[in-house]
């Protein structure tokens, strides 16, 4: 029951707003697809896609295929990119919803770290938060290093402006479904690489930025920036970042899948260019590795892992 001048919220609310949203947007997609097919019909739109197919050259020094360690290192970024986005959700969720958390974790100062202050206590769940970020820096700097030592970066990073005409061209391709040719054993097609270049040099680093700023602690401590960086633009852009890792995600194995499966799941997991199916075999098992650490790793084994690195107060 709501009173005068209060709108009811609730499923069946939601269920409402799906009942437009769902057809507005398969609408919108289908009239995108028609609109770019029309394009590509216009001897103007045909000889630009023949001149930029869509791929621009790599320096002769780029190496050919993926090494063991990108390999590693991209299934812990899929695993650990997983329990940042949930638990970053969670603490969101909470946030807006006015919820009391029950739980708390406060840091040991007798153990590896110690600080002139006191430790400042936070909930279980920004204790996660903070811990899988923290693996996830780690691990990002592990492959940065790794990144440039090998050439592995010129295969993500611009070499040539003609990687721009040649990525409206793959977009336009895209949008056509007449899917650009691609092969991602020798090189990634420029809308590709422009992504994978946002992603690791653009969005990775404000993530790390902002998610810095909004730790707790350090938000007090830093009072004095609230006017140069508000902590409501640092959230605003953090939550930001977080949908655009989780469209890229949602994006990169769509494609993965609808694009020689086999061939580009051997890529990564099987570091081969052939279509068997071991690369699908060794994916499905890194599935069942993520997601048995997600269920071993639910209350109350969470703060039993947790009590591992200070104490856990329960309301």
């Amino acid at each position: 029951m709501t009173t005068h001048g209060q709108t009811a919220t609730g499923p069946h609310s939601r269920l409402r707003q799906l009942a437009w949203i769902v057809p507005a947007t398969v609408v919108a997609a289908v009239s995108v697809v028609l609109a770019a097919r029309w394009l590509v019909t216009l001897p103007a739109v045909a000889d630009f896609l023949h001149a930029y197919p869509g791929t621009s050259e790599l320096p002769e020094r780029a190496p050919r295929g993926f090494p063991l360690w990108l390999s590693i290192l991209h299934f812990l970024n899929g695993g650990l990119l997983l329990f940042i986005v949930l638990s970053g959700w969670s603490m969101r969720r909470t946030r807006r919803h006015g919820a009391r958390p029950r739980e708390f974790w406060t840091r040991d100062n007798e153990r590896l770290v110690r600080t002139r202050n006191p430790p400042v206590r936070i909930t279980l769940t920004s204790w996660w938060h903070l811990t899988v970020n923290t693996l996830w820096v780690l691990t990002g700097a592990v492959y940065f290093v790794l990144l440039f030592t090998t050439g592995q970066w010129t295969r993500i990073v611009p070499t040539r402006w003609d990687v721009v005409p040649n990525a409206i061209s793959a977009a336009v391709q895209y949008l056509s479904l007449n899917w650009p040719h691609e092969d991602g054993w020798v090189n990634y097609n420029a809308l590709q690489l422009l992504t994978y270049f946002a992603t690791v040099f653009l969005a990775a680093p404000l993530a790390v930025l902002t998610g810095v700023r909004l730790a707790p602690g350090l938000a007090v401590r830093w009072r004095r920036l609230d006017h140069v960086f508000p902590p409501a633009v640092a959230r605003t852009v953090h939550f930001s970042v977080m949908i655009w890792f989780v469209a890229f995600t949602v994006v990169h194995v769509a494609l993965v899948l609808l694009t020689s499966p086999l061939r580009n799941l051997n890529h990564m997991y099987a570091l081969r260019d052939d279509d068997d199916w071991l690369g699908l075999v060794v994916f499905a098992a890194s599935l069942v590795v993520i997601a048995t650490a997600w269920v071993l790793l639910r209350p109350p084994r969470l703060a039993a892992v947790a009590e591992l690195t200070g104490t856990v107060t329960r309301r």
